[in-house]
């Protein structure tokens, strides 16, 4: 049984507890070939629940004292580290799994985005970032400086009566799976990222305004434009998709 005594408030442990959702999570995981390795084990609850698929886990913990205790309790197919997940480097074609400490959230994905090794994860985050990171309701400068790379996918809305001690927003099971074929190749990260960062601190009435004023043709940007219009609001750089960031970038 995994521990249920209340998270460190210094340390952001908000622990699952709800069994729907850490079954979600296995069967999300399930799905994904490789190696296993989970950021923040906690109390052990998502642990113990991955150890049932009995695939090579491994788990890293800051926490010393319930990384040493979750040893006791796991399987020998696991092994518990002790360590911070900002400087761990995923083994290659992993599957990373993390209740990401709420506070920690933007760091954690910049640093599961520029690592090279693995292939997918299955993140727990707050609610409103798994949303803005699957572009649902306007997507982020950050989901569009890696979507030529990855794809991410909202699963579902998890209360927050699912934690213990109970945060004060709800989560959400975020996919990102890394692309088999990416839309641009991987020497243009810096390029790109540095051009959609321009996009998105850019003045303009519009989207199409604001891509022409950084080197898009004026009838593609135009065409982008139209092609993400839903009402009379102007399409901004948060309405634009993958494959739109992709063609203005190629244009230029």
């Amino acid at each position: 049984m995994p521990d249920v005594r209340p998270g460190r408030h210094e340390l952001g442990q908000n622990f699952l507890t709800d069994r729907s959702v850490l079954d979600r999570i296995v069967h999300l995981v399930s799905q994904r070939p490789g190696p296993l390795v989970e950021w923040g084990t906690g109390n052990g609850a998502v642990t113990l629940a991955l150890s049932e698929l009995g695939r090579p886990l491994e788990g890293v913990e800051i926490d010393s004292r319930r990384a040493a205790e979750l040893r006791r309790r796991i399987g020998p197919h696991v092994c518990i580290a002790e360590g911070d997940i900002l400087r761990h480097a995923p083994p290659q074609d992993a599957v990373v799994v993390s209740n990401v400490p709420f506070h920690l959230t933007t760091p954690v994905l910049r640093h599961l985005l520029a690592s090279t090794t693995w292939r997918h994860a299955v993140l727990l985050t707050q609610w409103e970032v798994a949303r803005k990171r699957a572009g649902v309701g306007g997507t982020t400068q950050l989901t569009a400086q890696w979507w030529p790379w990855f794809t991410f996918t909202l699963d579902r809305r998890v209360p927050s009566s699912a934690f213990r001690p109970r945060p004060n927003v709800d989560g959400g099971l975020l996919l990102i799976d890394r692309r088999r074929e990416p839309l641009l190749p991987d020497t243009d990260v810096r390029d790109f990222q540095s051009w959609v960062a321009k996009v998105f601190s850019s003045r303009g009435r519009g989207v199409a305004e604001i891509l022409r004023r950084n080197g898009v043709p004026a009838r593609l940007a135009n065409q982008i434009a139209q092609r993400r219009r839903r009402s009379q609001a102007p399409v901004l750089p948060r309405d634009l998709r993958a494959e739109d960031w992709v063609a203005a970038y190629a244009a230029v």
